[in-house]
């Protein structure tokens, strides 16, 4: 049977938020990575950040903190592939 990887996807408006993000969460040393928009999902940029789902409050503090704006928090549940969060 395959096991199911659920996994936090972070939406932005924009590239320039998105990478900001990504400069945050590195400065923080948080968890994630960005990753091309999945499918499931529709974004403003075609960016998001993706991360373990027990991580979305600190994601979010993080967030708040630093004035990075999501445009949408979504958790996915899909087919584990071999590729790590």
């Amino acid at each position: 049977m395959r096991q199911k990887l659920r996994r936090l996807i972070i939406t932005f408006a924009t590239t320039a938020m998105a990478l900001k993000m990504e400069k945050v969460c590195h400065a923080y040393k948080a968890p994630g990575r960005l990753i091309p928009v999945p499918r499931e999902i529709t974004a403003g940029c075609g960016l998001a950040w993706m991360a373990a789902p027990e991580e979305k409050e600190q994601l979010e503090h993080i967030m708040q903190i630093d004035g990075v704006i999501p445009q949408e928090i979504h958790v996915l549940e899909g087919k584990k592939n071999g590729n790590s969060i």
